[in-house]
């Protein structure tokens, strides 16, 4: 008897394209996608309209259609994401459909869409031979596909296509995880690095629309509390230590509060927050903002790479804090030295603001930039061997003393050279070098140009333009027109003129910055 389904009878018209788009508003959902490729229009026709109002997982099905093995190929060029093909056997030739799956899972390297032969005439083509020979994961004869085979074919096709892509997702989910977490280890300061969890969370949840609000808090050896807070919208960068204040905003502050007290993840309809206790002593919450709704596995996945980015936090702020207490030992030593002299500790401060302005714009990557800023505060800490006599003396100094002066340098270098750390190795060559000039009459090597050391040369125009701005004992402070009609005569002189140049044009900001130190 002939199966109904497959009369030749005129089919019901299937949804217009503008009924499937507002089915599909009103859903909110992607469809699954649906290939009817076969030679016959009545068999596509009446596939269409048996499962036109089909729903699998509360998601509808959209239907493209071919009538060749030529027309099929160029459906899967133009979409990654069919769900299930329905493939005629015999089309253009009689092996057409056969020579179509095998270009899907060979020449397509498509390994995912579930693909289902359907053939008139089995004779022409043994299910046992093709299931055998292809890579294929259905073959229905079309006399024994009634309405309820086919939609249970349709229903167990396009599960097994969903669950593959999860575990695909699953898995490109990870490895993206862990190279995002390769490129946050990289970070070199809080700030790097909160812009890249954020540039992180933005690829992996596809929201732009993401803000990121961190809390960490460790109990120091003394069991005082320490806390860090930082705030990043990927526009404004917020940072408090050990404050009662919150940088961010009143929801996020809600979840990472809620987070610490309960020690665990916390969810809502906008934010995702991860509790991380690193130790008896330490723990941390990384709270999430977003837009967007969350799948389960993003959820899944954001839990992973906040996790891992809140150890990579840890350890970045371990070393910081170790970073910032060397830099606050070269102030206070830098500090301790002028007041030696009897100048003011504000100097080195100063000083120190205004090498990194000028090694910035002089182009210095910023790791350069970072360590020259805070090198400058041990530019004389030679003079700690220089007789309080010479350094106190009120008139000019006489040849023998001003040679003894003139070792500051050498001192200075000698008791910082030997250290393996870069830091103090740049405040060596700053000590040695801050006095030399750009014609080659400084010293203590009479080194001239670019023989001079960046840093040396940097410092020795700071040195200058805040030593002549500042009041001292000896002298009142020289006006700004007097500082410039200066260092245009000393450009190619006493200093680099590539240098000079930036001091000059510059000058009114170098001026502000003097102004968060005064005397």
């Amino acid at each position: 008897m002939p199966n109904p389904l497959f009369s030749k009878k005129t089919p019901q018209a299937s949804l217009a394209p503008q009924a499937i788009a507002q089915k599909l508003e009103r859903t909110a959902v992607e469809p699954w996608k649906v290939a009817l490729i076969d030679d016959e229009d009545d068999i596509i026709a009446v596939s269409e309209m048996v499962l036109k109002r089909l729903q699998v997982d509360d998601r509808p099905l959209v239907f493209l259609k071919a009538h060749s093995a030529k027309e099929a190929m160029q459906l899967f060029e133009e979409h990654s994401d069919i769900a299930i093909a329905m493939v005629d056997v015999v089309m253009e030739n009689d092996h057409a459909g056969l020579d179509l799956v095998k270009w899907i899972r060979e020449s397509h390297k498509n390994t995912s869409t579930r693909l289902v032969l359907r053939t008139g005439q089995p004779g022409q083509a043994p299910e046992e031979d093709v299931i055998r020979n292809y890579d294929i994961n259905d073959y229905k004869n079309k006399t024994e596909l009634n309405s309820t085979r086919l939609k249970t074919t349709i229903y167990s096709a396009i599960r097994s296509y969903r669950d593959i892509k999860e575990v695909e997702q699953g898995h490109k989910g990870l490895e993206d995880v862990v190279n995002a977490t390769t490129r946050v280890l990289q970070s070199h300061n809080s700030e790097s690095y909160c812009m890249q969890v954020l540039d992180e969370v933005k690829k992996l949840t596809s929201d732009d629309n993401i803000s990121i609000s961190l809390h960490y808090k460790s109990r120091n050896v003394l069991d005082q509390l320490e806390t860090l807070k930082m705030y990043h919208d990927g526009t404004d960068f917020t940072l408090l230590t050990d404050s009662d204040d919150d940088p961010y905003p009143k929801s996020a502050s809600a979840s990472l509060k809620l987070a610490m007290e309960l020690e665990s993840d916390v969810q809502t309809d906008n934010s995702f927050t991860c509790f991380t206790r690193l130790s008896q002593t330490n723990e941390c919450s990384v709270s999430v903002s977003h837009e967007l709704p969350l799948s389960s596995l993003t959820r899944k996945l954001l839990n992973v790479l906040l996790t891992k980015a809140i150890i990579i936090f840890e350890s970045l702020t371990r070393r910081e804090e170790v970073e910032r207490t060397q830099q606050e030992l070269m102030f206070i030593l830098g500090e301790a030295i002028e007041q030696r002299s009897k100048e003011t500790g504000c100097h080195v401060r100063r000083v120190s603001l205004i090498s990194e302005f000028l090694a910035r714009k002089y182009g210095l990557n910023e790791a350069m930039v970072s360590l020259i800023k805070h090198a400058t505060p041990m530019h004389d800490i030679g003079k700690i061997a220089i007789p309080e006599h010479i350094l106190h003396k009120p008139a000019k100094l006489d040849i023998d003393e001003w040679t003894t002066m003139q070792t500051h340098a050498q001192v200075g270098y000698d008791l910082l050279c030997h250290s393996k750390k870069a830091l103090p190795l740049v405040g060596a060559s700053i000590a040695l070098n801050h006095h030399e000039k750009w014609n080659g009459k400084g010293y203590p090597a009479g080194l001239a140009a670019e023989d001079i050391p960046i840093e040396g040369r940097i410092m020795a125009i700071a040195d200058v333009i805040d030593a002549l701005a500042a009041r001292r004992a000896y002298k009142e402070p020289w006006s700004n027109e007097r500082i410039l009609e200066l260092l245009h005569e000393e450009r190619g002189q006493h200093f680099d003129p590539a240098l000079c140049d930036i001091a000059i044009e510059h000058f009114d900001d170098i001026m502000k910055l003097r102004d968060q130190f005064p005397d």
